[in-house]
């Protein structure tokens, strides 16, 4: 009988502009003491590159969740989205979108473009520490691609 392999550390692709939220992220990750390696990226142009390997850096390996936040320059948050469920590549990426938006209509969108959830990050607080506790018992049970 083969012994169960063992399950590699998952990579969290944080997608934000917003300095202070980043490091409001960070923070909740410390606090929960999850170890798993944080990579940001500004905006979506930058998220591709890394997922992608381009401008001589090395493609995110696998396993890896994606924070997306909606609102950013140069690609938002959607586009983002629609690039990534279009590329043969990363159509099956996991993300979870972290905004401030609390419209039904970008919830709905959203989750039509296949996100695993959608994270109000106007609970920062408490309740945000709460999110970064699902998101760590999220990879430590599913199995990822």
């Amino acid at each position: 009988m083969n012994p169960t392999p063992l399950k590699r550390p998952v990579t969290v692709l944080v997608v934000e502009d917003d300095e202070v939220d980043l490091m409001a992220i960070q923070r909740g990750f410390r606090q929960h003491k999850v170890a798993n390696e944080l990579v940001c990226a500004k905006d979506g142009v930058e998220a591709l590159q890394i997922l992608r390997g381009e401008g001589g850096r090395a493609a995110l390996p696998t396993p890896y969740i994606i924070l997306l936040d909606l609102n950013m320059p140069r690609m938002n948050g959607f586009e983002f989205l629609q690039t990534i469920r279009q590329d043969a590549a990363l159509r099956t990426a996991i993300v979870f979108v972290l905004t401030t938006s609390k419209s039904d209509e970008d919830r709905a969108k959203a989750y039509s473009a296949n996100v695993a959830g959608f994270i109000v990050k106007a609970d920062a607080g408490r309740g945000f520490l709460g999110a970064v506790e699902m998101l760590d018992h999220y990879w430590r049970v599913v199995e990822l691609p």
